[in-house]
């Protein structure tokens, strides 16, 4: 914007602004007529005032057309108009508020004073003498202070209505901003819960898969007996009844993330009592399990439900990683704690000397993020290190009732 115009206020002119300025224009120069006529019957104007009168009252109306883009060029042009002319007063009217509404404070006090001075003694400019010159002073000042107050609340209203946009905006992308946030949010806790369910499912899968190809190798090379249908069988039914209970747990987690507010029941939800069913799964798979519950079943029974299901996972995690890098290992899974003391859950595994001939379950590396993940939203710690061949998966939890 150029010519002292206020940043925050558009100079752009509309098809609204172009019918405003119509409207005021063709006001002006009819009220300007209607005052020169006034006065021309009271015939108090000298001679070439007189003259002077209308030229000056039809240039500073047309100057309106120009008061949005250039408000401090008008307003000098207006000054020596309003002064010496009685027919440019509704016009300069409109220059008065223009000026207070666009300019900077400060250009906007300046160019009033300046009026002011031009003003107050144009009485004996206009009428040749001085005997009014009191009434002529408080009609100026009145005329000028009331158009400058009013541009000035106009201005108000202006910048108070642009600072509500810009805070709606802000809001606004305030709001898109959580919004984007928490639907990042809900994919990792989408991303973590199929990780859990799917991961121990499948490396369940993977284990009976593949043993069957190993007895049907060892067999064609005729270093074992071959299966019988009965055998064959009972692994197929092992395999399809873990593929069937993979995509239970998948629905059930897809239930709990669809699902809205508080109401959720309790029995969607892994529990603490159900890491048997984890430890006898394992245990079906060849995998030698230690479990140690040393936690009594009404301590239990008073954890929140969000830490049952994070004691669950940590044990879940720590079998599936077992069975995916050290088969055949042993594993003891340790749960510990109470009121005041906290809870933890600790799984530790023997590390295999070597990889053996059996190919490793591929895994993706983001289980263990994502398990620390959990563990911290909910307060606690979790930690895995490996010393004297044997890692070890170890989370702390507050111990937190409901």
């Amino acid at each position: 914007m150029t010519n002292g115009l206020d940043p925050v206020l558009p100079a752009g002119r509309t098809w609204r602004d172009w019918a405003v300025d119509a409207v005021l224009f063709c006001a002006a120069v009819f009220l300007g007529m209607v005052v020169l006529g006034v006065v021309e019957e009271q015939g108090e104007l000298s001679g070439r005032v007189a003259e002077l009168d209308p030229l000056l009252g039809l240039v500073t109306c047309l100057a309106l057309w120009w008061r949005r883009r250039f408000p401090l060029a008008v307003a000098l042009i207006g000054l020596p108009a309003v002064a010496l002319s009685t027919s440019a007063l509704p016009a300069g009217a409109v220059i008065v508020t223009n000026f207070a509404l666009r300019l900077r404070w400060r250009q906007a006090l300046l160019t009033l004073g300046a009026y002011v001075v031009c003003m107050v003694p144009s009485g004996l400019l206009l009428y040749g003498r001085g005997a009014d010159l009191f009434v002529d002073a408080v009609f100026c000042l009145a005329y000028l202070l009331t158009t400058f107050a009013w541009g000035h609340a106009l201005r108000s209203r202006r910048l108070l209505l642009q600072r509500l946009r810009v805070d709606a905006e802000r809001a606004r992308a305030e709001h898109e901003r959580r919004l984007g946030d928490a639907r990042r949010g809900e994919r990792q806790a989408i991303a973590r819960e199929m990780h859990d369910v799917l991961a121990h499912r499948v490396s369940l899968l993977s284990v009976h898969a593949g043993a069957l190809a190993y007895r049907t190798r060892q067999a064609q090379a005729g270093a074992g007996p071959a299966l019988d249908s009965a055998e064959v069988a009972e692994s197929a039914e092992v395999i399809r009844g873990s593929a069937h209970e993979a995509v239970e747990e998948l629905q059930e987690v897809l239930h709990l993330l669809r699902a809205e507010g508080d109401g959720e029941p309790v029995s969607l939800l892994p529990r603490i009592e159900d890491i048997d069913s984890l430890v006898a799964d394992a245990r079906a798979t060849g995998q030698p399990v230690d479990f140690h519950p040393e936690l009594t079943a009404d301590a239990v029974h008073e954890l929140r439900s969000q830490l049952h299901r994070t004691v669950y996972r940590v044990a879940q995690e720590g079998l599936t990683n077992a069975r995916k890098h050290a088969p055949g290992a042993p594993v003891s899974v340790c749960l510990a704690g109470g009121p005041g003391r906290g809870l933890t859950v600790e799984v530790r595994n023997e590390l295999p000397a070597s990889s053996g001939t059996d190919e490793a379950i591929p895994g993706t590396g983001a289980g263990l993020t994502g398990l620390a993940e959990r563990v911290r939203l909910d307060g606690g710690t979790l930690d895995h290190k490996v010393a004297d061949g044997i890692f070890t998966l170890c989370a702390r939890l507050p111990w937190s009732a409901r």
